[in-house]
């Protein structure tokens, strides 16, 4: 197995898509709009993934956090509320804030379970700032670390209970970035103290089961070097001032945060710290040359993945759909 998380290219497999997957043996594979297109469709890929890895347990990621951000979309499946909704709510009623927020991530995860989709990209642990790039914005749970991390917990618990396995994001926290690093590279300047603000629900919550890292140069701690680059943010902060002990994957490596030949990018991530290099484009040649840079994935990187998977074996959604998507809007109208 190698330490990659991968793309691929359409809404089902090519046959150099198969024979590279089968050589290459990804720790995992990421979902995005160009792979889904019906409910038949999506299970079979799934499904065909899973049968070329040979593990039933295989990671299947997708990033379906309600609001601007959702792969799967109307008409073929529902529309999801955006994360700032149950953050207004927990203005007017915390307990029902927390309670709207499971039911929905456990609506999310029963729809994701259907379609063969294990791990969901969700939920942001990013505390919202004023006058910060919108990248964030809505998809924030609040602008105050307890909110983040209750509402963010209510999350990764509503998930699991339906066999979905959450990952937290963007660790240190992406909030207060001037810029979006899917275009450039957002450097924050904010001294270590006022960094405490966006690493508090990551220490609340540092027992999840996966992570994915900033493409953030934080000056306090690491100058040089964006958080998924630097070895001193891993090791210092997220592993250490965190302590986070979850499989820790990069944000996605096409990113324009990032510099340098795709190889050199995964090879960095992976030696500054990162457990698993995420790819998501789908392109074969950079796929190829990422495969070729990274050598098979390391034993504690392999434990922490089994140990992620673990959390949700067996698990099978119970409550229906429909009742937990009745008892979220049922909530969310206290707001």
């Amino acid at each position: 197995m190698t330490p990659l998380i991968l793309g691929l290219a359409g809404t089902s497999l090519s046959a150099e898509e198969r024979a590279f997957f089968a050589d290459v043996d990804p720790a995992g594979f990421i979902l995005f709009r160009r792979n889904v297109e019906t409910a038949d469709q999506l299970r079979a890929l799934t499904d065909a993934l899973r049968e070329i890895v040979g593990r039933a347990d295989v990671p299947i990621l997708i990033d379906q956090e309600g609001g601007r951000v959702a792969r799967m979309q109307p008409p073929v499946w529902p529309a999801f509320p955006k994360a700032e909704l149950f953050d207004r709510l927990y203005g007017v009623a915390p307990a029902s804030a927390i309670e709207a927020a499971r039911a929905n991530a456990q609506a999310i995860a029963t729809m994701l379970f259907e379609a063969g989709i294990n791990v969901n990209c969700l939920p942001l642990l990013d505390v919202r700032q004023p006058d910060a790039h919108d990248i964030i914005g809505d998809r924030a749970l609040g602008a105050e670390p307890l909110r983040v991390a209750a509402l963010g917990r209510a999350v990764l618990e509503g998930m699991q209970a339906a066999g979905v396995v959450g990952v937290v994001k963007h660790i240190p926290g992406h909030g207060r970035a001037m810029a979006d690093s899917h275009v450039e590279l957002p450097v924050v300047t904010a001294d270590e103290a006022e960094l405490e603000k966006d690493l508090a629900p990551f220490i609340t919550l540092n027992g999840a089961p996966m992570g994915m890292t900033a493409h953030v140069v934080y000056t306090a701690w690491d100058a040089d070097e964006c958080a998924s680059l630097s070895a001193k943010v891993i090791g210092g902060i997220i592993r250490g001032r965190i302590g986070f002990d979850g499989l820790l994957m990069s944000d996605d490596l096409g990113m324009h945060a990032l510099q340098g030949d795709f190889g050199q990018r995964a090879a960095g991530v992976l030696a500054a710290g990162c457990d698993i290099a995420l790819h998501c484009s789908g392109d074969m040649a950079e796929m190829q040359a990422i495969a070729d840079a990274v050598g098979p994935i390391g034993e504690e990187a392999k434990t922490r993945l089994d140990r992620a998977m673990a959390t949700v074996a067996g698990r099978t959604p119970g409550t229906g759909f429909a009742e937990l998507v009745a008892k979220r809007d049922a909530l969310l109208e206290y707001a």
